[in-house]
């Protein structure tokens, strides 16, 4: 475990110790704390291990085994996306090789876009840049060849005046976002790239900077999400993660609607107005 991971470790399992209190987890609940949640001890008794060995575990003084890693999952109660993660940082599952040199869409999901016409979809690569993307998608979400490639990356567009007023709820959808940017740092730790990502975002914004020093995460797969779109109206659509087995780091994100509603409407009123001379491009990266 590198010194990166087991300090973000740390800092995960303090923040996930913040957020319980004695009686959730069946304790008493005791005096008044001068600090939220439970104390080291307290874990470290719930997980049957020493206090010494929890808070230099916390400390990242030390590595963890994995039936240690499970008890303290178990006790401070993650989901399976924050026990992924935690195994992830601790390097207890195999970990692929993450190259980290400039992405290109695989020309199988390439074709994938050219052929759907009515169906919104993207391609978002590591530390979710957005590699491609169908006409439709730049219609509903903006028109991605106006951004430099550099900048070209959802979780800087999801914090930009223009999708605080698309998404009707963009507190929510910002949150998941920086959860799932969480995410991408345990798979690529070290990355220049997402530090520099993460950088600017902390700087130009303060909900990224209050959200991103939560430590939750989340894992990209399915939702639902309500647009207030200058076109076509108001679009509730359900959006969906396919991963590509030839590149792992390349997942296609695709918005659908229900058949016969007012939002399939929409879309297809959308896609009409795309294809009437409003050219949103055949979006690539490179």
């Amino acid at each position: 475990m590198t010194r990166n991971a087991s300090t973000e470790l740390g800092e995960f399992l303090r923040a996930r110790r913040a957020e319980l209190t004695p009686r959730s987890v069946g304790l008493p609940g005791g005096t008044v704390r001068r600090v939220p949640g439970l104390r080291r001890e307290e874990v470290a008794m719930l997980a049957a291990i020493s206090t010494d060995h929890y808070t230099r575990l916390e400390q990242g003084r030390i590595q963890a085994s994995e039936p240690v890693l499970d008890a303290i999952t178990r006790v401070l109660d993650l989901d399976e996306d924050q026990r992924a993660y935690v195994f992830e940082l601790a390097g207890k599952e195999p970990a692929r090789p993450r190259p980290q040199g400039v992405q290109k869409v695989q020309p199988q999901l390439r074709r994938l876009l050219d052929d759907l016409v009515s169906i919104p979809a993207m391609v978002l690569g590591r530390q979710m840049d957005v590699l491609a993307w169908n006409p439709l998608a730049a219609a509903l979400i903006g028109d991605f060849a106006q951004i430099p490639a550099e900048e070209r990356n959802y979780a800087r567009m999801v914090f930009s005046p223009a999708m605080r007023k698309l998404y009707a709820d963009w507190e929510t959808t910002a949150r998941t976002t920086v959860a799932q940017l969480r995410m991408e740092a345990a798979h690529n730790a070290g990355s220049p790239r997402l530090t520099t990502l993460v950088n600017d975002l902390s700087e130009q914004d303060p909900d990224f900077r209050r959200w991103w020093s939560a430590h939750h995460v989340a894992a990209r797969t399915t939702g639902t999400k309500t647009l207030n779109h200058p076109i076509a109206g108001t679009l509730v659509l359900e959006w969906d993660t396919l991963t590509a087995s030839t590149d792992p780091d390349q997942q296609l994100i695709i918005w659908t609607a229900t058949p016969d509603t007012p939002t399939h409407e929409g879309l297809r009123f959308l896609a009409s107005w795309a294809a009437g001379g409003q050219e949103a491009g055949r979006g690539t990266s490179g």
